[in-house]
């Protein structure tokens, strides 16, 4: 498969950038990637041994987490004997704020992230220059497999600051031997005039943000398609399908998903080939992943779907152990790194999960309704109240630029239509002015709950 967008030359002193879409050659596999199943295996039970032990003799927290569960490091002989150990959950990290879970001096911490805390404390994670050298090479690992190269130039739109996002990308990309522009979150506008002035070959963003830049593109006069950008790196919020083929036919690139968190390190955890484009492959030589089931706990076997829980196997400053991400997914065998399995891309998370009057309501589901539906963009927020006894769901959902008053009234009744015959609900839709939805860091919140305030 070959890119469709145009291409910028290099400077004569950088390498030529390698066609995209292709499989990456051999030359280009790091370590990690050159291992037979058999050797990783080997891999994880070294490095999750010692991860255990660091974890038991130097946080408190896992110490008396593992002695009230009856278990000890020497416990483990294979990595299906990690089930034995118990689930660190954000509430752990939250009660320990902020750094009782950090695992080494504080002299020998280089960098500290935060959540957002949006609904509470945040959670802080600390890297070592260890950590921070490591998270670099997974991102770059992850930009090759995208289809970045050497010489290309990267223009992150996530944000820089506290979130991981921005600089997790950046110097992943510097890693990687490509050109860093720091563009970060916001100022739209100025973020089209430099892609159209600078020429990048990759965007890293959150795919609602990418939207909007999109949007404006058009608002300017310029077809996305003439830009330069042939290959997106998308993340930090779920998208879907019908989302990547919206993404591909409005700008002619390849949209691939990344993974990650910043519990565990940031972005980085796991990746999509851009040859295949069939799921993420989780970087299993640095994090060890489980599915449960979100209600029972039991470890699902690969190929049935639940929660995505999480160890670390290289973390230093802090270890995590079977860190339960709240994200839906399934595991299934490697193909284009056939030594590391993939990962489905999210269809949502369990503490996202809307019960509405009974029914099961995840955001996905509204998207793909959303996205089919004409004159609308995009961008949709659930908003939940309480009118008496019952639960009311309003579905807020931005017009197009241009969009009509009769077309978004039409709009308005064909989502309202679709969610009650698709998903079993009955919902107001409101269909709001162009970028009026509030943005977090590029994305937009998905769910506001109003009902503990009627």
């Amino acid at each position: 498969m070959t890119s469709t967008g145009p291409t910028t030359a290099a400077p004569e002193d950088a390498p030529a950038p390698r066609p995209l879409g292709d499989p990456l050659p051999a030359d280009l596999l790091d370590d990690g990637e050159r291992l037979t199943r058999d050797e990783l295996r080997a891999l994880q039970r070294e490095r999750l041994r010692a991860t255990l032990r660091h974890a038991y003799d130097n946080v408190e927290m896992y110490r008396r987490k593992f002695d009230a569960a009856g278990v000890t490091p020497d416990d483990l002989r294979t990595p299906e004997d990690l089930a034995r150990f118990p689930f660190t959950t954000k509430a752990d990290l939250r009660d320990h704020y902020p750094f009782g879970t950090f695992a080494v001096p504080m002299a020998d911490v280089r960098r500290i992230h935060a959540s957002s805390g949006t609904t509470g404390r945040p959670t802080v994670v600390g890297y070592t220059d260890g950590d921070l050298s490591r998270w670099a090479d997974l991102v770059a690992r992850s930009i090759r497999a995208a289809g970045g190269r050497p010489g290309h130039k990267v223009h992150v739109a996530y944000g820089y600051g506290l979130f991981t996002g921005g600089l997790g990308a950046h110097y992943g990309a510097e890693r990687a031997g490509c050109t860093v522009i720091p563009a970060s979150g916001g100022m739209t506008a100025r973020q089209v005039q430099l892609i159209r002035d600078f020429e990048p070959e990759i965007i890293m963003v959150t795919p609602s943000y990418m939207l909007t830049l999109l949007d404006e593109f058009e608002r300017q006069g310029v077809d996305p398609r003439d830009s330069s950008l042939r290959v997106g790196i998308f993340g930090a919020e779920p998208w879907t399908e019908r989302m990547r083929r919206e993404l591909e036919d409005r700008v002619g690139l390849h949209a691939v998903d990344i993974y990650g968190l910043s519990e565990v390190m940031g972005p980085g955890v796991a990746q999509e080939c851009v040859e295949t484009k069939d799921g993420l492959h989780i970087w299993e030589d640095h994090f060890l992943p489980e599915v449960v089931d979100p209600v029972t706990d039991q470890v699902l076997a690969d190929g049935d779907s639940g929660e995505l829980v999480l160890t670390t196997l290289t973390k230093e400053a802090m270890p995590v152990i079977r860190y339960r991400t709240r994200d839906l997914t399934r595991l299934l065998p490697g193909t284009a790194r056939p030594a590391f399995r993939r990962m489905e891309k999210v269809t949502g998370r369990s503490d996202d999960m809307i019960i509405l009057r009974g029914v099961n309501v995840f955001p996905s589901q509204i998207e793909e309704i959303v996205l089919r539906t004409p004159g609308v963009a995009p961008h949709f927020q659930l908003r939940l109240i309480r009118h008496g006894r019952l639960d009311h769901l309003t579905v807020r959902v931005e017009a197009r630029p241009g969009c009509a008053a009769d077309r978004r009234a039409d709009a308005a009744r064909e989502i309202a239509r679709a969610v009650k015959d698709g998903v079993g609900v009955s919902v107001e839709v409101v269909v709001e002015d162009p970028e009026s939805l509030e943005r977090s860091v590029g994305k937009i919140r998905r769910i506001v709950d109003l009902r503990t305030q009627a």
